[in-house]
């Protein structure tokens, strides 16, 4: 390991599957050691995760880190958003925490938004309509589904808060992931009374919001950690906003994440109120906004017609007139959540590789709509595009975007955005700086640009002349057909 040059700082990023933790070197951005440690997962009717193994990962992750985790000055914990974690009166878990893609609350998401005004209130009082991932839906379904669970709880917390709480003793969280929750109102940036009396919520069971730059604690005694006893902790934040912090995001600025799922963001000067749900007008980690939204089926739906074809991912051929609409668990963008896939226009001369095309055509077309929809008047189009997640490094994901966005694409080398984010916003603490612009020193987002081609209107035209044509049959899903 090469001598640090200023002081070290943990970036924490626990997500569904696994705790990451990077130590980073403040003056440089060089990171100076890294371990990783899964999670379990529930996989039958729910999503849940027992929130120690959370800790116990953590601890893990450090431990690979070794030496340089016992130096570090500061920590940040970015953690997935919208996960319901109930504490008991010893802040032991009363049951495992819900996570975001556990969808049992939707029909409670759609009794919310009916009984409080409708999708205007809600988009205009916390920034998104209530959808299955939001914390107040699960606590809505955890009240009806397990009252005794609800009695128990003495406090409510996100995954990132549980984490920085044990490390400090203190219930805290930040403004990019209370954005997430549904009881957190956007304008005055304060909890929401009506919301919580609504859905029977003491506000004083939630954590205390820190402010942008604030410190949220220091470490206290833990022989499970390195950390020495004052360590500075940091606010911490949402997996999203810690992404955009470690990408030192400026407003206008377009991000594109290739995932499981897909997601488009950009920071924003102005609060959103999106009423058609599309978009979810969430806060970021420093003051300003980060309207995103998001797509059900992305490079998991395109690998699965890849499988099913016998094709490499990447054996794409040019030249479709097929359109392919990957909607294999439904989708959200376009709001269709009993869809299942289309395919239309096959000919005798189609070949599987633009089958496969068109599948990636498909699943951009869907991306670069709700793109349009997160922009806003501060956005630069000419701006490269930011491409991250999984699939930013394939060749044909970038060729898509780049020939249907007509944008040229940018593919930051740098990985682990979210532990990043949330080391840059540890050394924020250290230097006073604000965290985005310890990210921009530290060149997270340097990668090769490609430049941009020619928009194919042709596909694009094609693609939503289909989805047009097909909405009837895709709203009513497979088994009403």
């Amino acid at each position: 390991m090469s001598a640090a040059e200023g002081p070290l700082v943990v970036g924490v990023d626990t997500s569904t599957q696994s705790t990451k933790a990077l130590v980073v070197d403040a003056a440089t951005g060089q990171v100076v050691a890294s371990g990783q440690a899964p999670h379990t997962v529930t996989s039958g009717a729910g999503r849940e995760s027992d929130p120690r193994q959370w800790w116990e990962a953590l601890c893990e992750a450090l431990r690979q880190c070794g030496d340089a985790a016992h130096e570090a000055a500061a920590v940040s914990i970015g953690g997935q958003q919208h996960g319901l974690v109930t504490l008991d009166e010893r802040g032991e878990p009363v049951r495992p925490a819900l996570l975001w893609n556990d969808v049992r609350s939707a029909p409670q998401a759609h009794r919310l938004t009916e009984e409080l005004g409708g999708a205007k209130f809600w988009a205009e009082r916390t920034g998104s309509v209530p959808a299955a991932s939001f914390t107040v839906t699960k606590w809505a379904w955890l009240a009806e589904h397990e009252p005794e669970a609800v009695r128990a709880t003495k406090a409510v917390r996100l995954p990132h808060d549980y984490l920085t709480e044990r490390l400090t003793g203190q219930g805290t969280t930040d403004r990019g992931d209370v954005s997430g929750t549904g009881w957190w109102a956007s304008r005055s940036e304060q909890y929401d009374a009506e919301i919580l009396s609504h859905v029977g919520l003491d506000p004083a069971l939630l954590p205390r919001v820190v402010r942008p730059g604030e410190v949220a604690g220091t470490v206290r005694d833990s022989h499970d950690l390195p950390f020495s006893k004052g360590t500075l902790v940091a606010a911490g934040t949402g997996d999203n906003a810690a992404a955009a912090l470690g990408l030192g995001l400026r407003p206008g600025t377009p991000v594109m994440s290739l995932g499981t799922s897909g997601t488009v963001y950009a920071v924003s000067r102005h609060r959103p109120t999106d009423p058609t749900g599309i978009v979810a007008g969430f806060a970021d980690a420093r003051g300003d906004w980060l309207p995103l939204a998001c797509t059900l089926n992305c490079t998991l739906a395109v690998d699965r017609v890849a499988a099913l074809l016998g094709l490499d991912r990447e054996a794409v051929e040019p030249g479709t007139t097929a359109t392919l609409l990957p909607y294999l668990d439904g989708e959200r963008t376009p709001a269709l959540p009993h869809a299942s896939g289309l395919l239309h226009g096959l000919r005798h001369d189609t070949t599987a590789g633009q089958l496969l095309q068109a599948a990636y055509d498909g699943a951009v077309h869907s991306l670069l709509g709700a793109l349009d929809l997160v922009l806003d008047e501060d956005a630069d189009p000419s701006a490269p595009l930011l491409l991250i997640g999984g699939g930013a490094r394939g060749t044909a994901w970038q060729q898509t975007v780049r020939r249907l966005s007509g944008r040229p694409v940018q593919v930051p080398e740098a990985r682990e955005l979210v532990a990043l984010g949330a080391a840059a916003q540890a050394a924020g603490l250290l230097t006073g700086e604000d965290p985005a612009a310890v990210a921009r020193r530290w060149d997270t987002a340097r990668g090769p640009v490609l430049e941009a081609v020619e928009r194919d209107e042709e596909t694009l035209a094609r693609i939503a002349g289909v989805l047009s044509d097909a909405a009837p049959l895709l709203e009513r899903g497979p088994q009403s057909r």
